[in-house]
């Protein structure tokens, strides 16, 4: 099992981030499905202020480059999910051209 942490703005308006609170509590089943099919084990996002932090777990041979987007590839209602949850949201600066959540570095973890 592999951990990552990624990083991510919302849209600084509190109706905004409300919105993108109670899409989160309601979450679509398409789209557990489609993350659970392409290896995401275990997924928690944070929110401080505007700024998001994305804590996931995956199988072993996930790769983000490669894995991560390709569930909106396989299920139509997750793309349309994830178009929606663009709106909501804004890159951080320390994102790659190619990026839309910023990876994070790990800096630290108890059990090593």
């Amino acid at each position: 099992m592999k951990s990552y942490g990624q990083v991510l703005d919302l849209v600084d308006d509190s109706e905004i981030m409300e919105k993108y609170k109670e899409y989160h509590r309601n979450v679509w089943p398409e789209v557990v499905a489609s993350l659970k099919e392409i290896g995401i084990t275990a997924m928690k996002i944070y929110l401080t202020g505007n700024h998001l932090f994305m804590y996931f777990e995956a199988v072993d041979d996930f790769d983000p480059a490669r894995d991560f987007q390709g569930y909106t590839e396989k299920n139509p209602r997750a793309n349309e999910w994830n178009d929606l949850m663009s709106t909501f949201q804004k890159k951080v600066p320390e994102a790659s051209e190619s990026d839309w959540w910023a990876p994070a570095e790990l800096v630290y973890d108890l059990d090593w």
